[in-house]
């Protein structure tokens, strides 16, 4: 199969899942003999625009049409089987959707977030579940100033979500949903629910797995209040009030609250920030992990960290809501927590370190749930199975208009 992936890189500067996903599977294509190409912006290269240039990106969120002109005119010359769209913000834009009719391919999108019903695609407003936007116009979000906490900022995301409904719902074939907490919620705001395919994005299996009883708990991502990392910082004070745990936490990330954790957590033995690790060092302090601690107050669509402890072997404490009720089987793989309750996620902490046997039994049937679900050879299955269903839907639509 000749498949093209279209996606707007993220910065480097923070850590994304999403850009962890985009590359993975496409290794995972190539590695199974599909043809695969990219087409891709990179935000890192806002930077390098002139003034003008950057003033000009707000316009492009919501269209762009050297990009339509550029990916429809690739298309017609390689003539891919389908088109493969993750991310669009800032510069590409749903104007990649309008080169795929334009040329007549079908395409396929991965909904990573929720973007389609809420601006800014997290669900969140002030650390609590938002859902003001969801199903109708998105006015509410421009009035918080729901991205960046800028009203200026969230408008293009706005337009761009209205004015643009339509065309996302029509000119996709298949959305994959990463979770089915995720497809609930956008059915509900009236997305065509037999397009939306719950398809779980897949974890590299490596032979870096928990050996022992682990060093330490792990939280592992971006530092923002989202993630939960107020939250877990004011559990860890509690637990360290009664005693400790018997084992230091590890914060690995990078995000806005960099400097907050970094101050928090300065002069304590219970208390290591380590900043950014490679892919390397992530599989390696899983490895060695008690639990990896996952505690978003936002409803997390997925939860890449949780299936790469199952993966590793490794049990999680994480937020009971979103996508992480679907990942954790509680008290078999991992312990849910009531979500924002400090007091509730430092008794997940104290139990998951408190039982080593028990930790043992649930890191061995996280590791069954992964082989299950999330191994490379299932992610493959699904991938290739909704690239057929987009292709074959094209062709009946056509055939359906002769």
């Amino acid at each position: 199969m000749h498949v093209l992936v279209v996606h707007n890189r993220y910065s480097s500067a923070q850590p994304s899942g999403e850009n962890k996903v985009v590359d993975q599977e496409v290794e995972l294509l190539r590695a199974a003999g599909h043809r695969v190409e990219l087409f891709e912006r990179r935000s890192d290269d806002i930077a390098a625009r002139s003034l003008p240039g950057k003033a000009a990106v707000p316009l492009l969120v919501p269209w762009n049409p050297r990009v339509r002109t550029e990916l429809a005119a690739r298309l017609r010359t390689e003539r891919p089987d389908v088109v493969h769209v993750h991310n669009v913000f800032p510069l590409l834009s749903p104007a990649v959707l309008a080169a795929c009719a334009d040329a007549g391919v079908p395409a396929v999108a991965t909904l990573h977030n929720y973007t389609q019903v809420c601006p800014p695609g997290t669900l969140q407003r002030d650390g609590r579940p938002c859902t003001e936007c969801v199903g109708s116009a998105p006015l509410p979000a421009v009035r918080h100033g729901c991205y960046r906490s800028s009203r200026l900022a969230t408008v293009p995301l706005a337009v761009s979500l209205s004015v643009n409904r339509r065309r996302w719902w029509s000119g996709v074939e298949r959305f994959f949903c990463i979770s089915a907490a995720q497809r609930e919620v956008l059915v509900r705001a009236g997305m065509p629910a037999e397009r939306l395919a719950v398809k779980h994005n897949f974890v590299p299996d490596t032979d870096t797995r928990r050996s022992g009883a682990g060093e330490h708990l792990l939280y592992l991502g971006r530092l923002a209040e989202a993630k939960g990392v107020r939250l877990l910082m004011a559990a860890w004070d509690e637990i360290a009030a009664s005693g400790g745990v018997g084992v230091p936490l590890v914060i690995a990330g990078a995000g806005p609250l960099e400097r907050e954790v970094t101050a928090w957590g300065a002069g304590r033995d219970d208390v290591r920030y380590v900043g950014l690790y490679d892919t390397a060092e992530c599989r390696q302090a899983i490895a060695r992990s008690v639990a990896v601690v996952a505690p978003s107050t936002w409803l997390e669509a997925f939860g890449l960290v949780v299936v790469e402890a199952m993966a590793a072997g490794v049990p999680t404490v994480a937020a009971g809501h979103g996508a992480f009720v679907e990942l954790v089987e509680d008290g078999v793989t991992g312990l849910l927590h009531r979500p924002g309750e400090p007091a509730s996620l430092a008794s997940g902490l104290r139990r998951i370190t408190a039982e080593p046997a028990r930790n043992r039994e649930m890191g061995q049937a996280a590791r069954r749930r992964y082989e299950q679900g999330f191994s490379p050879a299932v992610g493959l299955e699904r991938l290739v199975e909704g690239y057929r269903t987009a292709i074959a839907g094209r062709m009946e639509s056509m055939g359906g208009n002769r």
